[in-house]
């Protein structure tokens, strides 16, 4: 997992076309905005879980093998 800090109006990019800025903070709650195209589907885990039935996390494998082995 990748783990960044960001304050209120910063954003980080993924992909070159989704961008996340943090929109506000309040004591313990983050606001988002997310913007991404159409055609990416953008869900809470919790609503991903309803729609794909599923507990288990969404995690991201590496694709890039031009990374030599360790």
């Amino acid at each position: 997992m990748l783990v960044l800090s960001r304050k209120k109006n910063e954003s980080i990019v993924i992909n070159n076309d989704i961008v996340i800025t943090v929109v506000e903070i309040r004591g313990d709650k983050v606001r988002l905005g997310i913007e991404a195209p159409k055609d990416v589907p953008v869900h809470r885990q919790e609503v991903f879980e309803a729609i794909h039935g599923s507990k288990a996390p969404v995690v991201a494998t590496k694709t890039d093998d031009t990374e030599p082995p360790a």
